[in-house]
């Protein structure tokens, strides 16, 4: 680029979008008990700083991805879903909700998926059919 700068599209060393949000689900879901900003901040990777964190946790606050109490003049954070399963769910969800064509959406999904892939949704449909006595 002109001048020298650095290309910040084509930067290794720069994070990929969510990266951060990953980093910090993840070590909510090891903790067993809901973590301040500062605490996070120890448990993700060095060089974080706290404004960083914090940003983190009030976009996972806005999206719904994670609640917050007040923990004396701080908020302690932890997760609306149990693991990174429940996760996506939760996503794919929310944009189905979101468009006006739910079926489109879904024959769209559908028509992209591995065979091995549709297998599996049907044997999932399959098992959640069946009566609950036989589960």
């Amino acid at each position: 680029m002109a001048g020298g700068s650095e290309d910040p599209v084509n930067d290794p060393t720069r994070r990929q979008a969510g990266e951060l949000e990953g980093a910090v689900l993840a070590a909510l879901w090891a903790s067993q008990r809901p973590l301040t900003a500062p605490e996070l901040q120890r448990a993700l990777p060095a060089g974080l700083a706290r404004t960083t964190v914090a940003t983190i946790l009030a976009r996972l606050h806005d999206k719904g991805t994670v609640r917050r109490t007040r923990q004396g003049r701080a908020f302690a954070y932890s997760p609306v879903v149990e693991d990174p399963a429940a996760l996506s769910a939760q996503r794919m969800h929310t944009e189905l909700d979101r468009g006006d064509d739910r079926s489109g959406t879904l024959a769209r999904f559908i028509s992209r998926l591995s065979s091995d892939d549709e297998d599996l949704v049907r044997a999932l449909l399959a098992s959640s059919a069946e009566p609950k006595e036989q589960r």
